[in-house]
């Protein structure tokens, strides 16, 4: 497929990345009582990675000296993508909100896109700087429901920080990525990353049945494992990656800053959370700063 063609469904799908995301913020909020955190992230990504190696078993096994070569770039992008990006959110959805998970989450385009300019040497122009500016205040506002006078009194509970903890952790995932490139599909990749992270969360997932009053296994449990294997998982996870490939990691990250309006939608609808003006306000300020980030530059 040409370049051009590529770049043009690529940045149509990303929008949807932080939609897909918004659904593993509900289950995760509905998941105490019902499933653990590190066997719900288990689950979904050994479903995942099943259907992953099996749509691109050829693939894996063209490319399976390259594997074996650097199998522990594979182990360390699954700790930082399925374990810590995946249990220790639902972790953390167990002392805060679906919102407040959205909104930390949006802090992770200004890590990546930092640290693309750093580390990878990706050049943002003078606009798209801008666009980060203008829907990072847009994000800052809805933090601050409209009253930015209250940003220094906001509380953090644990959660949040096990939150904040899978943002940093997603950062890193999505620039090393970039960096350490792979002749493999992104199927085929999404495959190698998340048998990684099953092998990181082997060990977490049996020492946590051995916690008193661990939920016993239900179809409920069943159910929502499949859920985030196959829309937060398969969905968002290999969009992301395949993505980054076609239109680079900072601007590609620039579309989590819709985390918060996404976040705040389907809390609204799923969660019964309210919605006020000032999410309306945020969203007129994020969707132009995105939009003037993904906007390609001329020559």
């Amino acid at each position: 497929m040409p370049i051009k063609n590529q770049e043009k469904i690529a940045g149509f799908l990303i929008w949807w990345i932080p939609a897909m995301w918004s659904v593993n913020y509900w289950v995760a909020k509905n998941a105490l009582g019902i499933i653990d955190p590190h066997l719900l992230a288990l689950g979904r990504w050994a479903l995942a990675g099943s259907i992953l190696v099996l749509i691109s078993r050829h693939d894996i096994w063209q490319h399976r000296h390259h594997i074996q070569s650097v199998w522990h770039q594979y182990v360390v992008l699954g700790t930082l993508g399925m374990l810590i990006c995946g249990a220790w959110v639902y972790l953390g959805a167990r002392t805060t909100t679906a919102v407040n998970i959205s909104l930390i989450y949006a802090v992770s385009p200004v890590l990546i896109a930092v640290s693309s300019v750093w580390v990878l040497k990706e050049r943002m122009v003078a606009r798209q700087v801008l666009g980060v500016v203008i829907a990072l205040v847009g994000v800052l506002h809805v933090v601050a429901k409209g009253q930015w006078f209250t940003l220094a009194q906001v509380e953090w509970v644990m959660g949040d920080f096990w939150i904040l903890s899978a943002a940093c952790s997603w950062s890193a995932y999505a620039v090393l990525q970039k960096k350490w490139t792979s002749p493999l599909g992104s199927t085929a990749r999404l495959a190698c990353m998340c048998m990684g992270g099953i092998l990181t969360l082997i060990p977490f997932t049996l020492w946590e049945l051995t916690w008193p009053n661990s939920p016993p296994f239900s179809w409920t449990a069943l159910v929502m494992i499949v859920i985030v294997a196959l829309i937060p998982g398969i969905g968002a996870y290999g969009i992301y990656g395949w993505s980054q490939k076609v239109l680079g990691a900072s601007r590609v990250s620039v579309t989590l800053y819709l985390s918060p309006l996404w976040g705040a939608f389907i809390a609204w609808v799923a969660l019964n959370e309210s919605l006020y003006a000032y999410h309306l306000i945020g969203a007129f300020l994020i969707l132009p700063g995105v939009a003037l980030v993904m906007r390609k530059s001329t020559p």
